[in-house]
This record gives structure tokens, sequence and C-alpha cells, in this order.
């Protein structure tokens, strides 16, 4: 994988890559970074109008010698994952980024899920994440060359009540992602997991049951006032898979509470445990209908 350009940006000039996800926040940021940094990006949402727009956003983009097409992918049907990597390795000899990104979320008391819930977010979370692995890892392997990057979250370092659902995902993904960078390595093949706190993105407020204000619950659990930019996050994860980091944990707030957990997970307990009962009792003094 190539360095750095004069202008202390990743090169990937040539490169063909493939993101999930890719119609809004993360995804569409790295997009955007992938495109500037010369590569050729495959735009992938099951939103197919929003993948479409982020990609003839970022074909007349001055200051991005790649270039996007777009399509509309849901990760969730394996079939269709294989035949757009078919289609990506057709097209240009092979793939050598696949991002790995589409997710959703629930927030709220556990109870309250449904199992048509659960099934949704290990459908997504899970196996769409496995579907683009099981696509693009052996052509890779036969390559000897090529990266994976798959977006787990904090919620995947640490424990995250009231978002049990979501963090259970990610804790697979980060325990994916980093079992076969052990395997890749032998391959020539690079693995790096994206596990950030709250990103200024549509997720914050999304999947909310009963009363839940994801928004508050990240930012006021994260002591941060306001969430990471996007931008900010691709261009980070691009330094990280081209030096082949085994993780992307930003922003430093965020590799301090990671480094917490694992010197003291008892405390991170108590603290999480005292974070759970001040939400609910915050939702519960709230006027209804707020």
């Amino acid at each position: 994988m190539r360095r750095r350009r004069s202008d202390d940006r990743v090169d990937l000039t040539g490169r063909s890559a493939i993101v999930t996800g890719g119609g809004s926040g993360i995804g569409a940021a790295l997009a955007a970074e992938l495109v500037r940094a010369g590569a050729h990006v495959v735009v992938t949402d099951i939103d197919g109008e929003a993948a479409r727009g982020v990609a003839d956003a970022l074909t007349g983009d001055p200051g991005g010698p790649g270039r996007a097409t777009s399509a509309r992918l849901d990760v969730t049907d394996a079939g269709a994952v294989a035949a757009l990597v078919h289609d990506v390795v057709a097209e240009h000899g092979g793939l050598d980024l696949m991002f790995a990104n589409a997710g959703i979320t629930w927030g709220g008391d556990t109870e309250l899920l449904t199992l048509e819930q659960w099934d949704a977010i290990v459908d997504v979370n899970i196996r769409g994440v496995v579907h683009c692995v099981h696509a693009a890892y052996p052509g890779m392997v036969g390559r000897g060359s090529g990266s994976l990057v798959l977006t787990a979250s904090m919620g995947g370092l640490c424990p995250a009540g009231l978002i049990t659902s979501y963090a259970m995902t990610k804790h697979a993904v980060v325990g994916l992602g980093l079992s076969l960078r052990a395997e890749a390595a032998g391959h020539g093949v690079g693995v790096t997991v994206v596990c950030p706190a709250a990103v200024d993105t549509a997720i914050l407020d999304k999947g909310e049951l009963g009363g839940f204000d994801g928004r508050h619950y990240y930012l006021d659990g994260q002591g941060v006032r306001a969430p990471l930019d996007p931008d900010e996050l691709a261009r980070s994860v691009l330094r990280g898979v081209v030096a082949n980091r085994a993780l992307v944990v930003e922003p430093a707030r965020a590799r301090a509470t990671w480094r917490l957990q694992r010197l003291s997970p008892a405390l991170m307990d108590r603290m999480l445990t005292r974070y759970v009962g001040a939400t609910r009792r915050r939702r519960a003094a709230a006027p209804a209908g707020a």
C-alpha cells in the first residue's frame, strides 16, 4: 500500500475500493477521502439514490484525482455482495480495498427489543460484514495484497448498556477483524478495524426505543459537547489503512476510555451502571412527548 503524497494525503492512485453504507455519514466521508487519494470507488448503499448522490458529487470534485460510481447494495444479500465484488475485479483486475461500513443501531432498554429487531441488527452489522469478507478476502489472498476495513465502534471495545444489541454486534466485528488479521498477514493482506466514539452522523438519532435519546446518550456518556467530524475520521482511517494498523480508535478521548476499560474493567462496570441509572432517571423526569 502506498504511503503519502507531498501534501500529506494518502496516495491510493488507481486503487479499487468498495464502500458499503456509503450513502451518508462515515461511508460518504470515506468515499470522498478515497477519491481525493486517487482511488476508483464504488459507493454502495441500500438507498441507491443516496449512493448515487454521493458518487455524482464526488465525480465533479476538482480536489480529487480518483473517480466514483455507485450501486444499490443490500449487505444482507450475500449473492449481491459477491456479484458486486466480481464486477469490480473484472473491471480493475482485482479489489484493493473493501470497506465493510454499513450498519444500523437500536437504543433503549433491552427488554423492549423485538426478535425482528435483534435479527435485523445481526443481519446488517454481523452478517453484512461477513458477506463482505467472504466475497473480497479470498481474491485478496490469491493476489497477495489488499485491505479489509471493518467499521466497528467504541461499543465494540467497551460495554455499553442501553445499546446492548449494537454493542454485541460491534464486539463481533472487532473479534472478526483482529482474529482474521493474524491469518491475513501471512498472505500480504491487511485488516483494520475502525472504532470511533460518537461521530456526527444521522445514526445518533436513529433506532430510538422507549424514549431513548441517542444523541444525548452518546455525547453525555463520552463527556463531549460535539461528536467527531466524519471527514476527520475518514482521514485517520486511511492513514491507518496505509500503515496497516490493527485498530483506528478516535478521538484521543476514546483511546483513553479504552485504556481505562483494559486497566480496570470493574471500575468501568460501576461507571456504566451509574450512567445507565442516571439516563433512566433523566428519561423518567422528562415531560411526556419530550
